[in-house]
């Protein structure tokens, strides 16, 4: 974990763990340029009418993205962030519908690329 002073939120950004105050604290989390690309590819899909709703989830292990069609279903896809398989498959990892591994990786550009291949149509 980080020491020194902390920022004007209260916490200290880490790379890829943010450390809040208190004891047991760290958590896994996005960056901003993560975080823009998983927004800039789920504003497209809401604009195409395939996702309507969103969820987070920060852990001490792993960060969640998981994308819904509607609130009250499971999510469609679900974007993993795991820092501790950084040096084994990557990092990343696309989950599909019913939980199965659409991909893995060490880029996130590369694992949202099933994603993005549905916002594509053929155009005569």
């Amino acid at each position: 974990m980080a020491s020194g002073a902390s920022g004007p939120t209260g916490n200290l950004p880490t790379g890829n763990l943010i450390v809040f105050p208190g004891p047991n604290r760290a958590q896994i989390g996005f960056d901003r340029l993560e975080l823009q690309r998983i927004l800039d590819l789920y504003g497209r899909m809401v604009a195409a009418g395939i996702w309507r709703d969103y969820a987070m989830d920060f852990d001490k292990d792993a960060a969640n993205f998981s994308a819904f069609r509607r609130a009250a279903e499971r999510p469609q896809a679900r974007i993993e962030k795991r820092p501790a398989l950084r040096a084994k498959q990557g990092m990343w990892t696309l989950f599909g519908e019913a939980g199965q591994i659409l991909k893995r990786g060490h880029d996130l550009a590369n694992v949202l690329s099933p994603l993005e291949r549905r916002l594509l149509k053929i155009v005569d």
